[in-house]
């Protein structure tokens, strides 16, 4: 009997995984489970990464120097940003804030869009690269990331 075949009550019925199938549920399975143990990984090592954090923050709170230095500093701070209000207030620079803010939108959005439009292009054409106008060839790359879908937060 072959290994794609199973019997039943005397019966040859021949099994609807391919074996391409069954080895892609196969590796679908790994790789859930690498990503589980790298989740894991990641979230322990961002809880010792802020207990140690919060060990160093103490070190430095507890330097005097440290302290007035970081109280000269945040006193310098709150200067600047007094300084920056009041020249935001004229004519000129506040238009130029508005323009850099609608740069950046707009920015944002193109690259938005591009991104779509790569995805798209590289989906329909099967590849993974496109040759610009200055003849330079970019590679379509992707970033993924994972994100909490509900607000159930564990601590």
């Amino acid at each position: 009997m072959d290994d794609d075949e199973t019997t039943i009550d005397g019966e040859i019925v021949e099994s609807t995984n391919t074996p391409q199938e069954a080895d892609k549920g196969t590796i679908l399975i790994n790789m859930e489970s690498m990503i589980k143990t790298h989740m894991a990984a990641i979230d322990k090592l961002q809880i010792e990464a802020k207990k140690h954090k919060e060990m160093l923050d103490d070190i430095f709170n507890n330097d005097p120097t440290y302290k007035d230095n970081d109280e000269k500093a945040k006193e310098a701070t709150k200067v600047k940003q007094g300084t920056k209000a009041q020249i935001l207030k004229r004519p000129e620079a506040a238009q130029l804030d508005q323009k850099v803010k609608e740069l950046k939108s707009q920015l944002k959005e193109n690259q938005a869009s591009l991104s779509d439009y790569l995805q798209e292009y590289a989906r329909m054409a099967g590849v993974n690269e496109i040759e610009g106008d200055d003849g330079e060839i970019r590679e379509i790359v992707y970033s993924a990331k994972l994100i909490r879908k509900s607000f159930n937060f564990k601590k």
